[in-house]
Parts: structure tokens; C-alpha cells; sequence
């Protein structure tokens, strides 16, 4: 399995000469066995390796992070037990896998944002010994749609015979998610599969990482003991010395970039925001298949709260496939209003201003190339 997506019903990505498509004339339709078949690392992490990874000198939690965790994977390879009897796609008719071994099976990686939680995630699968049809790379809200699609004991079933689950940018603030996944976890590690997750905290808090990493244990409560937590300190590397994302672009500027590169999308902002409304955010990431650019017009402050997590979940889908986005109105890290940036998602508005403010820097090309 490789990380590039199953063909999807989208409508197809057409050349320059019939101009720009809209993402508002999408509505993808995305059968349950493309969300088990995508659970590997995005096209942004599919080459990361940790070699690839470059410690902070200043750092040293971050090597740290590296040795642990080459370890880790090292200890994951197949066993006969787990070898044999392969099971159906579905998870159907393999022998029950072994119990885990004593000791700690998952580790959490805690830190803020940009310090490489990601990128040593998704090194962790890759370098784990075990086909790709035996580990799984996911988000949290793409573990929860997978539940929604499936069930919860069809889940349990096609992950149990794993080696592996990564849950990227685990999520603290939704009761009801968070107690149904740490079920779902309950019963994979019963089933002898590893696991490995990261979360967000907020930029700024006082004692972030400690009480980041407290919040996930009290979350999966029985489940602590089975995590062992690697702190890694360090800023966001997407502002090492790199310069302040773009200013907005005139609606002229956009439109014509827009109209020149092959592949792009073209919409208005708020027309954008509507149709989010109308599709599924499991289907986000069939939304955007085959792009090579978004640009958007007339950005603006988002209205409400839904409409809010809703773009979240498109920029995480965005920053995945390294789409760059290419806006006027606005800039970015003004789409969300004081109230819900204090409020109880605002570590997802921050990480969503951050990789979209990524993606503006990278859209700076579009321009000039118009």
C-alpha cells in the first residue's frame, strides 16, 4: 500500500484552457474501504525518515525523541504468532493475534506546535517492521470518521491484526470523541497492537507540554500505563528564520494565478464555507484530489463556531497533500475571533492559522508565475 489515494468519484481536475475548477462543484462520494486504505502517512510525511529528521542542537530532547523511538520500532517487528493466518481486508478470518508483551506498548509524544511531532510520527511507521497493511497512520477525527464508517466492532476487527496505529493530533476538548476512541484503543492493545500518538498544545500556556501530557493520560485513564511520554521541547519550525507568510493578493492577482496554473481551484471564500456545510469532513480530502493550488477570494472572519472546525479540518486535508493556498481578503491568522481563540478549540484554530500561513508562503509562486 503507498500513501497515494484510490481513485475517487471528484470530478476531475481539467487543464487551463477550460479555466479553474471550483471545490463548491465537488461533492465527493468516498466508500468506507478508501478510509481504511488511506490510514498511511499524508504525501507531506511519505518520505520522512528520521535521518531526515534534524535535531535542534540546542535541544537535546528532540535526539532524545529520535533514540527512543528508533528503539520503538525496532521492537515492533513480526512475530510468528502475528505472522500467520493473514487476515481479510476487512479484518475477517485471521488467527486471534498475541497478547502485548509487559511493558509500555504506546508512546506519546508532547510538545507545541512545528517542534517535528509529525514528522517523527510518521518516521515511527515507516521505520516499524511490518507491512504497510499491518500499520495504521491516521488523525484523530479521521480514527472517528473511520468508527462512523465502520462501526465500532467492525473497526476493532480491522485493526486488531495491526503491529501499529499512529493517531496524529489526538484531540482533548470533545468528551464523547475522545471516550469512544480510548474504548476503541482499549481493545486493540488487547489485541497485542501498538500505539503511538501526538496532540497540540497551545502556543504561549503556562507549563505547556506538562499539562498537555496529563491530559492525555487522564483521558485514556486505563490506558496510561501503557504510554510512555517523550517531551520535545523546541519553536515552531516554520518560523526558524523563514520569512512572515505573504500579505493577502488583490482578487485580480488570484484570479489570474488561478487561471494559469493547471490544476487550481478557484472560489469565493464564503461560497466555500457554505458548501463545507454540505459535505462530510471524512470526504475533505476526496475534495481536494488532484489539486495543485487553491486560491481563494474575499476572505473573511469565519461567522461561527461550526463553520470554524469545519475549515479546520480542510486545512489539515490542505496542509496533508502540501496544497498551497492562494487567498485575498484577509490573512489568515485573522479568520478566527478573539472569543474562539480563547475558547475550548482553540489549540485547533492555532494549528489551523499556522499550516494555512505555510501554505500562503508557499502560494507566493503562483503569483509570480502568472
Amino acid at each position: 500500500m503507498s500513501s497515494s489515494s484510490p481513485a475517487s468519484s471528484a470530478a476531475p481536475i481539467t487543464g487551463t484552457a477550460a479555466g479553474p475548477v471550483s471545490l463548491c462543484a465537488r461533492e465527493p462520494r468516498v466508500p468506507a474501504d478508501r478510509l481504511v486504505a488511506e490510514m498511511v502517512p499524508p504525501p507531506r510525511f511519505d518520505s520522512v525518515r528520521f535521518s531526515t529528521y534534524i535535531p535542534d542542537p540546542n535541544q537535546p530532547s528532540q535526539s532524545e525523541a529520535v533514540r527512543v523511538l528508533e528503539g520503538f520500532a525496532g521492537g515492533l517487528g513480526e512475530t510468528p504468532a502475528a505472522a500467520g493466518g493473514r487476515r481479510g481486508f476487512f479484518g475477517l478470518g485471521r488467527a486471534k493475534a498475541p497478547k502485548a508483551p509487559a511493558g509500555p506498548r504506546g508512546v506519546y509524544l508532547d510538545g507545541g506546535y512545528g517542534v517535528g511531532k509529525t514528522h517523527l510520527l510518521a518516521s515511527l511507521w515507516h521505520a516499524t517492521p511490518a507491512e504497510p497493511s499491518r500499520k495504521a497512520f491516521g488523525t484523530f477525527v479521521e480514527l472517528t470518521n473511520l468508527v462512523g464508517a465502520l462501526g465500532f466492532q467492525q473497526t476493532v476487527r480491522t485493526l486488531s491484526g495491526h503491529r501499529l496505529l499512529c493517531i496524529d493530533e489526538f484531540e482533548l476538548d470533545d468528551p464523547g470523541d475522545t471516550v469512544l476512541v480510548s474504548s476503541l484503543l482499549a481493545r486493540l492493545v488487547e489485541s497485542g497492537v501498538a500505539l503511538a500518538a501526538t496532540s497540540n498544545t497551545l502556543p504561549g500556556k503556562l507549563g505547556e507540554g506538562r499539562f498537555a501530557a496529563a491530559d492525555f493520560l487522564r483521558e485514556i485513564q486505563g490506558l496510561s500505563a501503557h504510554f510512555r511520554t517523550l517531551r520535545i521541547d523546541g519553536e515552531d519550525y516554520r518560523h526558524r528564520g523563514l520569512p512572515e507568510a505573504p500579505a493577502p493578493y488583490s482578487d485580480e492577482q488570484v484570479t489570474r494565478a488561478a487561471r494559469a496554473a493547471e490544476g487550481a481551484s478557484l472560489d469565493d471564500f464564503p461560497a466555500l464555507l457554505d458548501h463545507l456545510a454540505r459535505v462530510h469532513p471524512s470526504r475533505y480530502g476526496a475534495l481536494t484530489d488532484g489539486l495543485t493550488a487553491v486560491c481563494l477570494t474575499g476572505v473573511r472572519p469565519v461567522p461561527d463556531q461550526s463553520t470554524a472546525l469545519r475549515l479546520v479540518v480542510l486545512a489539515d486535508r490542505l496542509y496533508d497533500r502540501e496544497v498551497p493556498v492562494l487567498a485575498s481578503g484577509l490573512p489568515f491568522d485573522r479568520l478566527f475571533s478573539e472569543e474562539m481563540l480563547n475558547g475550548g478549540y482553540r489549540k485547533k484554530y492555532f494549528r489551523a492559522i499556522s499550516r494555512l500561513t505555510a501554505l500562503a508562503r508557499d502560494a507566493a509562486r503562483l503569483v509570480d508565475a502568472a
